[in-house]
C-alpha cells in the first residue's frame, strides 16, 4: 500500500456561495477517482458528504466533510464546507487545515455574496486558490459574464486556464489552454478545438502565458524575447504564481454531468501547494516552522462531533511527525495525557480504520477525554501549540425552554456537548431573566441546533426571543414609614422602620445607610432592615423588574423589648421600601447597547434609515477600505433580531457587534406597553 506524506498529499477546501455546487463537485471527484461507484445527488439526499439527516432534509451542507480521493500518486483530501453564512464556523475550520482552496462559482448566478465572503477569508490568510465555474449546463449559464465579474471584483489575477465548449443545453466540454486540446463529455474524449473558438483560445492563452511568465525572471526574459514557452515552463510559472497569490487559475465544467472534475483534480495537484511547502503556524513562532515527517508529533483538532452511538469523534490534521493507533499522546493545550484508540480516515460518514496517520494527512479518532476543537496533540517531551482557527462570534440569541420535565434534567449537559461540537454556539444563563440563552450565527443556525438536541440527545426544546433585562428606579426623593405589628397569643411581632429614599446617578447601583441615633432601633436589628431593603429591590412596583440606583437610609423607627425580632425588622424594611417606591415617581429603564455595523458603502443610507426606526442614535461613521463602520447607541429591545434585518438589507454583506453601554429611561408610550405586557404575563 502506498504511503502518502508531505509531498504527495493535497488538502483542498471547497468554498463558495450556497448552492454553487460544491457538494456535487466533491461527489463528481469521488466518482471520477473511483472512490465511489455511483454519482450521488444533493436533491436525492444520497451524496457522500451531506449525510447528516438535517443536511438531507434541507438539501444543503451544514457540517464540513473530509473526502479523500486518489489521482495518480497524489492523495487529495477534499474538505467540503457549507455555503450558507450561518455555518461559517465549519468554513473557518476547513480553511485552517488546508493549503489550497477551490472556490466554486455558479455560471448562471455569477459571483454572489458568499463568493465575495470566502474570497476575503482566503485573502486574509493568503490561501492559494483555483476558481471552478460550475453548472455550465444550466439555463442562463454564461462563462464569460462570470469571468468578467470575477475580474472586476478580484482583479486580473483571475486567469482562465480552460474555456467551455458551448453553454447551457449546448455545453459539450472544455478547451485546455495549456495542452491546447479540447475534451468532450464526462469521458473527456479528445477532439479538435472548434474553429469558432480559435480567437478566444489564442487571446486567453496569451494572458495565461503572461501570468505564468511574470513570476520567473528566466521565463519573462524568454517570453519578452519572443521565444515560445513549453507546457512544462508555463505550468511551473503558474504554480509559482498561484503560491504567491499572483494568479488564480479559472477552470470550468458541470459537476452534475461530471464534466471537468477530473481536470480540476489534475490542476489542484499541479498548482496548489503540498503540505511540505507551507510553514506550520505555531504559537510563539511568528515565521512558522518547517513541516517534517521526522519531527515530534504536532496535530491540530479541527472539529469535534458528538455522536450518541460512537461517543465523541475528533477530527485532526497532522502537521509534524506521525500518530499511531492504540498509543498515548499529550494534549499540549490542556496539559494532559490522551489515550488514542483506533485511528480512522473519514470519507463522509464512513470510517476506514488505519494503523497510522503521517504528517500532512487528516483523520479522526473516537472517545478522547480532554481534547476539544482547536487543541494541539503533541508529545510530552516536545509540546507545541499550533495556532487554531479563529471562529466568528455569535450574533443571534434565543432563549431555550425545555418542553417536558425530563428535558429539563438533560438540557444542561446536552447543550454543553452541542457547544463542544460547534465553537460558533455559546450558552449562558441570563441572571436577570433566569433564562438559558443560546447564541449562534443566525436563526437557521439555532433551528439546526434545536433539531440536533432532539435527534442526538433526545431533548425537545422551544426557542423564543430572550427577555430584555429592564430595570426600575425613582426620580424624586421620598420618605416612607412602615410598622409591622401582629398580636397573637404569647409573643407578638413588632418592627417599625422609617426610610428616606433618593435617586442616585445612573450606574451607581444601590446604597443603604444607617442614620439611627439614640438607639430607636437597636444596632443588632439594622442588618435585618438592610436585608429587607435588599430583598425589596429585586422587584419594583411598575412591572416587577429589579430596582437600581436608589439610596435608602434608615433614620428612625421603634422596637418592642419582647415582640421585636430580626424577621419583624426585615419585613418592615422591605415594606417601607416598597411604599417609598410608590411615592418617589418610579420609572422604567431599558438597557442601551453600543452597536457597530460594518457594511459596504452602498448600503449606508439604508442602514441608517433602519436604525432610526429602532430609536437609535447614530454616533459616527468611519469609512474603512470600501466599507463603512456605523457606530450607534440603540435600545437592546430593538436589536434582538437584528441579524435577520441586517442580512435582508445588505443581502448578507453586513456584520455587526453589540456591547452593553448603560441604562436609560424608557419613553412613556413604550413604557406603558411594556408594563401592560408584563402584567398580562404575571397574571
Amino acid at each position: 500500500m502506498q504511503e502518502y506524506g508531505l509531498d504527495n498529499i493535497r488538502n483542498i477546501v471547497l468554498l463558495g456561495h450556497g448552492s454553487s455546487g460544491k457538494t456535487s463537485l466533491a461527489e463528481a471527484a469521488l466518482f471520477t477517482t473511483k472512490a465511489v461507484t455511483r454519482l450521488g445527488k444533493v436533491d436525492e439526499g444520497n451524496t457522500v458528504s451531506d449525510y447528516d439527516p438535517d443536511e438531507v432534509k434541507r438539501k444543503m451542507s451544514i457540517n464540513l466533510s473530509v473526502l479523500p480521493c486518489y489521482r495518480d500518486d497524489i492523495k487529495i483530501n477534499l474538505v467540503d464546507t457549507p455555503g450558507y453564512p450561518e455555518f461559517n464556523g465549519e468554513v473557518k475550520a476547513g480553511m485552517r487545515v488546508c493549503e489550497g482552496a477551490v472556490i466554486v462559482v455558479c455560471a448562471a448566478s455569477g459571483v454572489e455574496v458568499g463568493t465575495e465572503q470566502v474570497w476575503s477569508y482566503c485573502e486574509q490568510v493568503n490561501l492559494p486558490r483555483l476558481v471552478f465555474i460550475n453548472k455550465m449546463e444550466r439555463e442562463n449559464a454564461d462563462f464569460y459574464r462570470t469571468l468578467e465579474q470575477l475580474r472586476a471584483l478580484f482583479g486580473i489575477r483571475c486567469v482562465p486556464i480552460q474555456l467551455p465548449v458551448g453553454a447551457q443545453a449546448d455545453f459539450k466540454g472544455i478547451v485546455d489552454l495549456l495542452a491546447m486540446k479540447s475534451y468532450l463529455g464526462s469521458s473527456l474524449e479528445e477532439a479538435e478545438i472548434p474553429a469558432s473558438m480559435q480567437g478566444d483560445v489564442d487571446s486567453y492563452r496569451e494572458k495565461l502565458i503572461e501570468a505564468a511568465a511574470e513570476v520567473d525572471d528566466t521565463l519573462i526574459e524568454k517570453y519578452l524575447g519572443g521565444e515560445e514557452l513549453t507546457v512544462e515552463e508555463i505550468g511551473r510559472g503558474l504554480r509559482q504564481a498561484v503560491a504567491s497569490g499572483k494568479a488564480m487559475p479559472i477552470l470550468v465544467g458541470s459537476a452534475l454531468q461530471n464534466v471537468g472534475a477530473s481536470l480540476l483534480l489534475g490542476a489542484a495537484s499541479a498548482y496548489l501547494p503540498a503540505p511540505r511547502e507551507c510553514k506550520v503556524l505555531v504559537e510563539g513562532e511568528s515565521a512558522g516552522v518547517e513541516p517534517s515527517e521526522d519531527a515530534p508529533l504536532a496535530a491540530l483538532v479541527l472539529k469535534t462531533s458528538a455522536d450518541p452511538y460512537v461517543g465523541k469523534l475528533t477530527y485532526f490534521r497532522v502537521y509534524n511527525g506521525s500518530i499511531s493507533s492504540n498509543s498515548q499522546i499529550w494534549n499540549a493545550t490542556h496539559q494532559g495525557v490522551e489515550r488514542i484508540g483506533q485511528l480512522f480516515v473519514l470519507k463522509g460518514k464512513t470510517q476506514e480504520p488505519v494503523p497510522q496517520l503521517k504528517a500532512g494527512d487528516i483523520g479522526a479518532v473516537a472517545k478522547l477525554n480532554v481534547t476539544g476543537t482547536g487543541n494541539t496533540l503533541s508529545t510530552r517531551e516536545k509540546p507545541v501549540k499550533i495556532v487554531p482557527a479563529t471562529f466568528p462570534e455569535p450574533v443571534f440569541a434565543q432563549a431555550v425552554y425545555p418542553k417536558t420535565k425530563a428535558d429539563v434534567d438533560k438540557l444542561g449537559a446536552s447543550l454543553s456537548r452541542l457547544v463542544e461540537e460547534d465553537p460558533t454556539l455559546s450558552v449562558r444563563r441570563a441572571h436577570d431573566t433566569g433564562e438559558t440563552i443560546v447564541s449562534g450565527l443566525g436563526e437557521t443556525h439555532l433551528e439546526v441546533a434545536a433539531e440536533k438536541l432532539l435527534r442526538k440527545f433526545g431533548v425537545a426544546v422551544e426557542m423564543d426571543t430572550p427577555g430584555v433585562p429592564y430595570r426600575e428606579t425613582i426620580t424624586v426623593p421620598a420618605k416612607a414609614e412602615y410598622k409591622h405589628k401582629k398580636q397573637t397569643g404569647g409573643h407578638g411581632q413588632y418592627g417599625h422602620v422609617l426610610l428616606e429614599m433618593e435617586p442616585l446617578p445612573r450606574g451607581n447601583g444601590n446604597e443603604f445607610e444607617d442614620r439611627i441615633v439614640g438607639g430607636t432601633i437597636p444596632k443588632n436589628y439594622i442588618p435585618a432592615v438592610e436585608k429587607g431593603v435588599n430583598e425589596a429591590v429585586q422587584e419594583g412596583i411598575l412591572a416587577r423588574y429589579p430596582v437600581i440606583d436608589v439610596k435608602a437610609t434608615v433614620y428612625d423607627g421603634s422596637f418592642h423589648p419582647v415582640d421585636s425580632s430580626e424577621i419583624c425588622f426585615k419585613i418592615a424594611g422591605a415594606q417601607a421600601f416598597k411604599k417609598g417606591l410608590s411615592q418617589a415617581q418610579a420609572i422604567l429603564l431599558e438597557p442601551i447597547v453600543n452597536i457597530k455595523v460594518t457594511v459596504p458603502q452602498d448600503f449606508t443610507g439604508d442602514i441608517i434609515a433602519d436604525l432610526n426606526t429602532k430609536r437609535a442614535r447614530v454616533q459616527g461613521m468611519n469609512p474603512e477600505g470600501g466599507v463603512n463602520v456605523i457606530e450607534a447607541q440603540v435600545p437592546m429591545a430593538e436589536v434582538q433580531r437584528y441579524a435577520i434585518d441586517l442580512r435582508s438589507i445588505t443581502q448578507g454583506r453586513g456584520s455587526y457587534k453589540t456591547e452593553f453601554s448603560h441604562y436609560e429611561e424608557v419613553p412613556a408610550q413604550v413604557s406603558q406597553k411594556i408594563i401592560a405586557e408584563r402584567q398580562a404575563q404575571k397574571a
